[in-house]
C-alpha cells in the first residue's frame, strides 16, 4: 500500500532522485506496509517474528486498517534518509513518509552494542520528524495521519515488563518498597513521545480527521502504557493524553470511563499498578472543569471510583492527587462534603497507622469546605471514629486527631455542636489526660479540655459526673465479674475434687476384686 501512495506522488527526475528511490524502495519491503502494529522493544531478534505476530493480534486495528506484522529487516539497507532542508518543496511529504516508514522498524535495546549504527540512525530520523511536525504550515491529509498513527503504534505500543511485582501478591505489594526499572530504549521511545505530543498539539490536526487513527483503541493502548515503570514514560503519557482530552471532544466520555475502568482492575482485583497518580492528576484537571450543577455521571464517579481508591495498601503513593480530586468535588458542591466523609468512615483502617494519619489530614481538608448542615448529619459516626483515634496508641494517629481543633473553622463547627460531640468524645479525652503514654498527647488533650470547658462550663460538668458515674458503675461491674470468676472457679475445683475422689475409689475397688479373683482362681 505503502508503494502505490508513493508511485502517485510527485518525483523530480535526476540521478540523485534515483538513487533515492533504490534505497528507499529496499528499506520499505522490510518495513511496515501497514498500521497498528507494536512490538517489545527488549525482545530478541531469533523471536521477532513469533513476538510480531501476538502483537498483532491484540492491537486489532488503528483507524480502521487492519494490522500486519513487521517483516525482518536487512540492516544493511537501513541507512538515512536525506534531510528535508536538502530536498525541494514538492518532494518533503514523499520523504516524510519514507521516514515514517524507516522509524517503524524496532530494535532490540537489551543489548546497548548491538545495531548502534542503526539506532543512531532511527534516532536522528526521528528527531527531524518532530522538527518537521513541530514547523508544519499546511493540514496534515489523511495518508500522512495514518501513517503518523503506524509508527507511533510500532514503537510505543508494546508489552510492559513488570518484572518488580507481576509474581508479588497484592497485599505484599508496596509501589514504594520497589525500585522501578529504567526502559534501555527511553532514548528512542522520548522522541517517539515528543512526536505525538506534537502531532496532537499542532494546530495543523484536524481533530475530525485525527479521530480516525486517534480512535478508541489508540486510546486504550496509550492507557495500558501507564502502568510503566519508568515514570518518565508516564510524565509524557500524562501530557499527551491530557492534549487527547481536550483536543477530541468526542473521546471524552470514553476516555473518562477507561480510566474508571483502570481504577477498578487496581482496586477490586490486583491492587498494583504504577499510573494511579498519574491518571489521578489527569483527571484533577477534568474535574475543575466540570459545569454546575454536577452530572449524576459525575457524582457517580466520586461514589464508585474516587473514595475507594483509600482502600489499597499503596494509598500513600498517590493520595495527594486523590485528595486533589475529591477535594474538588466537595468544593464544586458542599453537600457532597456527607458523602466524603461516611465513604472515609467505611474505609477507615484498622491497622494501618501510617494510613490512619493520612486520612484525618484528608479529614481535615474535606471538613474545612464542609458546611453546618452537612456537618450536622455526619457528626456522630465520625466523632465516634475520632474518638478512637484520640485513644490510639499510636501518638501520631492521637497527634493528629488533636490537631483538627486547631482549624478555626472546625472548631467553630465543634463548638456549635457542642451538646452532640462532647458527650461522644468526653470518655476518650478523659482517658488521654489519665493515662496516654505520651507527654503532647496529654498536653494536646488538656487543651482540648479546657476549650470544651471554656465555652460550655456547665455541659463540660454533666459530662464529668456522667463520666464518673459510668466509670463507678464499670468498676461495679467489674468487681462483679471478678466475684462470679471466683465462684466458678469454686465450683470448679469442688468438682474437680469431687470426681478425684470417685475416681480413686473406683480404682481402689477394682484392685481389690482384681486381687480377689486371683486368690480364688
Amino acid at each position: 500500500m505503502i508503494k502505490q501512495i508513493l508511485n502517485k506522488l510527485p518525483r523530480k527526475p535526476s540521478s540523485k532522485s534515483s538513487h533515492n528511490d533504490e534505497g528507499n524502495n529496499a528499506m520499505d519491503s522490510a518495513s511496515i506496509n501497514s498500521s497498528g502494529v507494536g512490538v517489545n522493544n527488549g525482545g530478541s531478534k531469533s523471536n521477532s517474528a513469533k513476538s510480531n505476530n501476538e502483537t498483532s493480534k491484540k492491537l486489532g486495528s488503528i483507524g480502521g486498517n487492519q494490522v500486519v506484522q513487521v517483516l525482518n529487516m536487512n540492516h544493511a539497507s537501513y541507512e538515512a534518509l536525506p534531510s528535508f532542508r536538502v530536498v525541494s518543496s514538492s518532494e518533503k511529504h514523499g520523504l516524510f513518509i519514507k521516514k515514517l516508514n524507516m522509524c517503524c522498524v524496532v530494535f532490540d535495546f537489551s543489548d546497548p552494542s548491538k545495531d548502534s549504527k542503526e539506532k543512531d540512525v532511527k534516532k536522528q530520523t526521528l528527531l527531524e520528524l518532530v522538527d518537521y511536525v513541530s514547523s508544519a504550515t499546511s493540514k496534515f491529509n489523511e495518508v500522512t495521519m495514518q501513517e503518523m498513527a503506524k509508527m507511533v503504534a510500532a514503537n510505543l505500543f508494546r508489552a510492559l515488563p513488570n518484572a518488580n511485582h507481576d509474581n508479588k501478591l497484592p497485599d505484599l505489594y508496596d509501589q514504594e518498597d520497589d525500585e522501578f526499572s529504567m526502559d534501555p530504549s527511553w532514548p528512542h521511545l522520548q522522541v517517539v513521545y515528543e512526536f505525538l505530543l506534537r502531532f496532537v498539539a499542532s494546530s495543523e490536526t484536524d481533530a475530525k480527521l485525527a479521530k480516525r487513527y486517534i480512535d478508541h483503541a489508540f486510546v486504550l493502548k496509550l492507557l495500558d502504557l501507564f502502568d510503566s515503570e519508568d515514570q518518565r514514560e508516564r510524565e509524557y503519557l500524562k501530557t499527551i493524553l491530557h492534549r487527547v482530552y481536550g483536543k477530541f471532544m468526542v473521546h471524552r466520555p470514553f476516555i473518562r470511563k477507561a480510566i474508571n475502568n483502570i481504577f477498578y482492575l487496581f482496586i477490586f482485583e490486583t491492587g498494583k499498578h504504577n499510573g494511579i497518580g498519574e491518571l489521578l492528576e489527569i483527571l484533577g484537571s477534568i474535574i475543575n472543569g466540570f459545569a454546575l450543577p454536577l452530572k449524576e455521571e459525575h457524582k457517580q464517579f466520586l461514589v464508585h471510583a474516587l473514595i475507594p481508591l483509600h482502600k489499597p495498601r499503596c494509598l500513600s503513593t498517590y493520595h495527594q492527587q486523590l485528595l486533589y480530586c475529591v477535594g474538588q468535588f466537595v468544593e464544586k458542591d458542599f453537600r457532597l462534603a456527607d458523602t466524603v466523609i461516611r465513604g472515609l468512615l467505611k474505609y477507615w483502617p484498622v491497622t494501618n497507622s501510617s494510613k490512619e494519619v493520612m486520612y484525618l489530614s484528608e479529614l481535615e481538608e474535606i471538613l474545612e469546605a464542609t458546611q453546618a448542615a452537612e456537618f450536622e448529619r455526619c457528626m456522630v459516626p465520625l466523632f465516634r471514629q475520632i474518638g478512637y483515634c484520640l485513644n490510639s496508641s499510636h501518638f501520631q494517629v492521637a497527634e493528629r486527631a488533636l490537631f483538627l481543633w486547631n482549624n478555626e473553622h472546625i472548631r467553630n463547627l465543634v463548638i456549635q455542636n457542642r451538646k452532640v460531640i462532647l458527650p461522644i468524645i468526653f470518655a476518650p479525652l478523659e482517658k488521654n489526660t489519665r493515662g496516654h503514654w505520651n507527654q503532647a498527647v496529654q498536653s494536646l488533650t488538656f487543651n482540648v479540655r479546657k476549650m470544651f470547658s471554656d465555652a460550655d462550663e456547665s455541659l463540660f460538668q454533666e459530662c464529668l459526673v456522667k463520666y464518673q458515674q459510668d466509670e463507678a458503675k464499670e468498676k461495679e461491674s467489674l468487681a462483679k465479674r471478678q466475684l462470679t470468676w471466683s465462684r466458678l472457679d469454686t465450683i470448679a475445683a469442688a468438682k474437680a475434687l469431687s470426681i478425684e475422689s470417685v475416681v480413686i475409689s473406683s480404682f481402689a475397688s477394682s484392685v481389690t476384686i482384681s486381687a480377689t479373683t486371683t486368690a480364688i482362681s
